[in-house]
């Protein structure tokens, strides 16, 4: 979204849409319960031109890339099941972008998912599933 966007939807021009409301529900719900849970929360909405990352925090000695999944209903599938093999590329792709703006260091990275519920609109359940999944090949090393 450009600028002129961006302004309308913040000072009164068109509502966003539903889902991108949830979603940020979703973020600031996720953000809240991580800082709770003793992380360091450095950055939000990482964009690079091969993806983006919802939130970045610092575990200790650890870089956490943390996709968000906020849903309304598990009547289907739990949220984290939408974070298929190409968005796990996008995510390790976009970490890799994130450390070459720190120049590299050596830390260790996991990725995480954070499942948020909502009834009625309002946050209900926040579950954090720490390390849900390696980056992938061939970003990995070994």
């Amino acid at each position: 979204m450009n600028l002129l966007g961006k302004l309308r939807a913040r000072f009164g021009g068109k509502e966003k849409p539903e889902h991108l409301r949830r979603g940020e529900l979703g973020e600031r719900a996720a953000r809240t319960y991580l800082r709770r849970q003793g992380l360091k929360f450095l950055a939000a909405n990482f964009r690079s031109e091969r993806g983006e990352i919802d939130l970045i925090f610092r575990d200790d000695d650890c870089l956490a890339f943390v996709e968000v999944k906020t849903r309304s209903s598990e009547e289907w599938t739990r949220p984290a099941a939408a974070v298929n093999a190409e968005r796990r590329r996008r995510l390790s792709r976009s970490a890799l972008d994130y450390l070459r703006l720190l120049k590299n260091p050596r830390v260790k990275v996991r990725f995480d998912i954070v499942e948020v519920l909502l009834a009625e609109g309002k946050v209900c359940e926040v579950r954090h599933l720490p390390n849900t999944f390696a980056m992938t090949k061939p970003y990995r090393y070994g």
